[in-house]
């Protein structure tokens, strides 16, 4: 052996030249460094087999030599199954002498390496003969002949071939064994032995013949010498010889042990059980199934990707519909897989492909390709009534904080522009009297933006309606601009969401979360009993979904179901009193599904994918098909929701940028129009910025009546009022 480190499992009824041989093993142990450890399963029941393997397991112990009687073998088999130990990374050696005799079809597909050595060569001519007259018993008569003669019994049968060749030997040399007292006494003190039993084990001792398990001789000390027996492992198809061993050469290998991992070798002239769940969308019954055979009776996501990977590995499958009909679960207690998982497990399917989750449990004793589906888990309520339309219901396009928003930033933006419009001297005009009218000019120069023009001016253009004023300041005209833009994106998506507002009936549910679902006690909720969602819950550590376990576990009645249909079925009879956790897309489904009662609330709880399982180390895997799946995307959420603030953000920041430029472009203007002031007028430069001040302020004029603008001359006096066509008021010489 060239591992370090192994576990032998033996029982108490071993022979006593076993243990010698143990003894042996131990020693060599002891020498070459190696960690055995011996271990006696005497009187083991299953659950002592259960603790023992989880012991081991907890140890790390992958590496077995398993030395037990045939019937014992076969229950430890069966244990090491049922807790998922025959998987990938598991090694077996089976002591025994008849490997071929072991019921290993669980393990066929489980992955783990599986060695034994056969004693009986089945192409062997004597056993050949043998077999056709064995097939050939009545069984009536004799009982079991419809199984092959296991190993033990060759052996039985080349025993007494022995003891009859030594007989006729004996005879032959006149030795007379049936002579009145010869016969020893065995309970003489001391025992008295047989006369004739030393010539008896010499002669046994020089038996040589042709045995059922092959050649028969001893050497001697009374052991068995010059015989060989094969040594096989366990493949997918069953055992295959991959050497054999002799005292002389020891252990040979015939051939490569391992395949290449994408292989697929023996498969192509035998039908691949495909296990998958009764489940619509993925699996249904067509409507006239019974009269079709085999894999046309089912239709249906799952049935269709079934068929495409078979075209595509080129095997043949056969669609075997699991028996308890759940998908998953391990028994906490008996350790043991249900569902499809456990049928790949013990080796009932060679391949999954179903609505089957990809979760880290699962992924321990199984292998899963990637996910060709994304979803989540999903709350599933009874479709309340639909509710009147609100008075203000016209408001549910937009959320309440961008009607907010709206009315600050109306409000803003009038108070902008009036600021902008008295700050800036090209809002600012004079008006000429009438002809025919006499009277000095007003004292007030007219600036058509005051305040409640400035929010008309707004409210026109966010109406669409427009106005009779508009900005004549580069200032203003960049606040106006803005607003224009800011109106045009918040009507525009305010009108595409209302249509789609029109269109969707608007329900008023009593759940949105699974935050609502746990503070509440008048509507129950619950699970599939063996799943991923109920896994999900179980093994949580947040809070609120911890909170949901305790309720659930502990519900009167319960609140799992053994089906999806039961669930939904308990949904649209519970009058909104039961709701039901499930994956996203089967909620989806259902909901569009008559008769249209039950609809999907809130967000999914969880983010996960379903993927094609196959056993552990399975040929299947490796597959590129299989391993680079990815043919579906994930769904989107089409239902209309209200447009919120995120949505529309960026227009607000588009228009408190322009507000803001705009305020820096009326003070560059103000500084500049009082700068040509001072120059023209004479005045400094604080002289002329207050009296611009004080104009935008007040609204009056400056000293002595006198209204500063950029086109006044430098010679000012009072006199006639001239009309200019912009600019402010002034009061003017004759000119030249």
């Amino acid at each position: 052996m060239r591992v370090k480190e192994k576990i032998i499992l033996l029982d108490s009824d071993t022979k006593l030249q076993r243990y010698a041989i143990l003894q042996a093993i131990m020693e060599k142990a002891g020498l070459d460094d190696w960690q055995v450890s011996a271990i006696c399963v005497e009187n083991f029941n299953d659950a002592n087999y259960r603790r023992l393997l989880e012991d081991l397991e907890r140890r790390e112990e992958k590496k077995f030599v398993i030395d037990l009687e045939a019937e014992r073998l076969q229950n430890m088999l069966e244990q090491i199954v049922s807790v998922g130990k025959h998987v990938k990374g598991y090694h077996y050696i089976m002591a025994n002498l008849g490997f071929k005799d072991i019921n290993l079809e669980r393990f066929m597909h489980g992955g783990a390496n599986v060695t034994g050595f056969q004693l009986v060569n089945f192409s062997n001519p004597m056993v050949i003969k043998l077999m056709q007259r064995w097939n050939k018993l009545d069984q009536r008569e004799y009982p079991g002949s419809d199984a092959p003669p296991k190993y033990t019994s060759a052996l039985t049968y080349d025993g007494v071939m022995v003891m009859a060749e030594a007989f006729r030997t004996l005879r032959s040399r006149k030795v007379d064994l049936s002579r009145r007292g010869n016969a020893g006494d065995c309970l003489a003190n001391p025992a008295a032995p047989w006369n004739q039993g030393k010539e008896m084990e010499r002669t046994l001792k020089q038996v040589q013949l042709q045995g059922l398990t092959g050649n028969v001789e001893f050497n001697e000390f009374g052991q068995r010498i010059n015989y060989s027996m094969d040594v096989f492992e366990l493949k997918n198809n069953g055992p295959r010889r991959i050497g054999y061993w002799n005292g002389d050469d020891k252990l040979v290998l015939e051939e490569e042990t391992q395949q290449l991992s994408n292989d697929t070798t023996g498969m192509d002239n035998r039908t691949v059980i495909v296990t998958t769940i009764m489940e619509g969308p993925y699996v249904m019954l067509k409507k006239n199934w019974e009269s079709f055979e085999g894999n046309d009776q089912y239709e249906g996501y799952c049935v269709d990707l079934a068929s495409e990977i078979a075209k595509h590995i080129g095997i043949k499958y056969k669609i075997a519909i699991v028996p308890d009909g759940k998908y998953g679960a391990r028994d906490p207690e008996t350790k043991i897989w249900n569902g499809m998982v456990g049928e790949l497990v013990y080796g009932k399917a060679e391949i999954a492909v179903a609505p089957l989750t990809i979760t880290l449990v699962r992924e321990e004793v199984i292998d899963f390709s990637k996910p060709f589906m994304s979803l989540g888990i999903s709350i599933m309520i009874k479709k309340p009534q639909k509710s009147k339309p609100g008075v203000f219901s016209f408001l549910d396009p937009l959320a309440y904080e961008i009607w907010m928003c709206i009315v600050f930033a109306y409000i803003g933006v009038s108070v902008v522009l009036f600021l902008v419009s008295r700050f800036s001297p090209y809002e600012w005009h004079t008006e000429e009297p009438e002809e025919g009218t006499d009277g000095p000019p007003s004292d007030q120069p007219p600036n058509e933006f005051g305040i409640f023009n400035s929010l008309w001016f707004s409210l026109g253009a966010f109406m669409q309606q427009g106005c009779d004023i508009s900005p004549r300041s580069l200032s203003g005209r960049i606040v106006g601009g803005v607003w224009w833009f800011f109106t045009l994106i918040i009507i525009s998506s305010y009108t595409a969401n209302l249509a789609a507002f029109l269109t969707v009936e608007r329900m008023v549910s009593p759940i949105e979360s699974a935050e609502d679902l746990a503070k509440q006690t008048d509507i129950a909720y619950g699970t599939l009993d063996s799943g991923s969602t109920k896994e999900f819950f179980r093994r949580s550590k947040i809070a609120v979904y911890e909170k949901m376990w305790g309720y659930m576990k502990s519900a009167e009645p319960t609140v799992f179901t053994k089906t999806t249909a039961e669930g939904v079925a308990r949904v649209r009879k519970s009058k909104g009193k039961y709701a039901f956790l499930l994956e996203s897309t089967m909620n989806e489904y259902t909901e569009q599904r008559k008769p249209c009662d039950t609809m999907k609330v809130g967000g999914n709880l969880d983010s996960k994918g379903y993927g094609v399982a196959t056993p552990k180390g399975s040929q299947l895997r490796w597959t590129p098909l299989i391993r680079d799946m990815d043919l579906c995307k994930r769904s989107m959420d089409k239902s209309s929701q209200a447009l919120s603030l995120s949505n529309v953000a960026g227009v607000f920041y588009i228009l408190v940028g322009g507000l803001g430029l705009a305020m820096l472009v009326a003070l560059i203007e103000f500084c500049y129009k009082s700068r040509n002031e001072a120059k023209r007028m004479k005045l400094t430069f604080t002289e002329a910025m207050r009296n611009k001040a004080r104009l935008s302020i007040t609204g009056s004029v400056g000293e002595n009546g006198r209204v500063l603008t950029p086109d006044c001359p430098k010679a000012v006096h009072t006199g006639p009022p001239v009309r200019q066509s912009s600019g402010l008021a002034l009061v003017s010489s004759e000119l030249p």
